[in-house]
């Protein structure tokens, strides 16, 4: 495949980060696609959009914007201007004036979903047994072990906040359902991509398929690319 013009732009869920992107980003760069991870600092819904902005400030062309988990409510805010299309990777999207806690519990959690609850700080951390059980149950021990070394805590102030007009409005967007999702339970995450009207993949893979099915995730944001570059 020639080199495309357009970059995507991963962006990290709660209890990730940049390196959850890694098998990804090989991927895509073997298909001749070029692609940034953002650091988010997980602080607050606005401060998560800010720095994916910045990010985006350090790219040239059309964009392709993709979120993991809570990183959905994040990309959907991003400044539009060179914004083509929106990939969510099992994630969450909000519509104008929900709160991400809203569509995360809108219906009962799975059996084996990790109790969550913020510390003394109002930070929310994820249990270390839960990266075995409920966030990359596919994934092998090795990789249980980074997951868990390198989780970031999320803050109340990024789940709690009521959402601003998403982009997925007025974006094409694209949607993997992981159809094993022990946080997100699969039912809410079809509902939330229906109502984007999003091009929808369900397939039979966990809450973090970035790192335990990354081909997959190569292959539906290089359908997005493909739709940017009309091809």
């Amino acid at each position: 495949m020639a080199k495309s013009d357009v970059t995507v732009v991963l962006a990290h869920g709660a209890w990730a980060d940049g390196s959850s992107w890694a098998r990804v980003i090989t991927a895509l760069a073997a298909e001749g696609i070029k692609a940034k991870a953002a650091p988010l600092p997980l602080t607050s819904l606005a401060d998560d959009v800010a720095a994916l902005n910045r990010s985006l400030d350090r790219t040239n062309g059309p964009i392709v914007l993709a979120g993991h988990a809570y990183a959905g409510a994040v990309i959907a805010l991003a400044r539009p201007e060179r914004v083509k299309a929106l990939v969510y990777v099992a994630a969450l999207a909000p519509d104008e004036g929900e709160k991400v806690a809203d569509v995360f519990y809108r219906l009962p959690p799975h059996p084996q979903a990790p109790k969550l609850a913020p510390d003394d700080n109002g930070l929310i951390w994820l249990p270390e047994d839960a990266f075995a059980v409920a966030f990359a149950q596919n994934a092998a021990s090795e990789d249980h072990a980074v997951l868990t070394a390198v989780q970031r805590p999320i803050s109340l102030n990024c789940i709690t906040v009521p959402a601003g007009r998403p982009l997925w409005r007025n974006v094409p967007s694209w949607f993997l359902i992981a159809e094993q999702d022990r946080m997100i339970v699969p039912e809410t995450q079809r509902f939330m991509a229906e109502r984007m009207k999003a091009n929808i993949r369900s397939l039979a893979v966990d809450r973090t398929p970035s790192v335990t099915a990354p081909g997959v995730v190569a292959d539906i944001i290089g359908d997005a690319v493909h739709a940017v570059n009309g091809k």
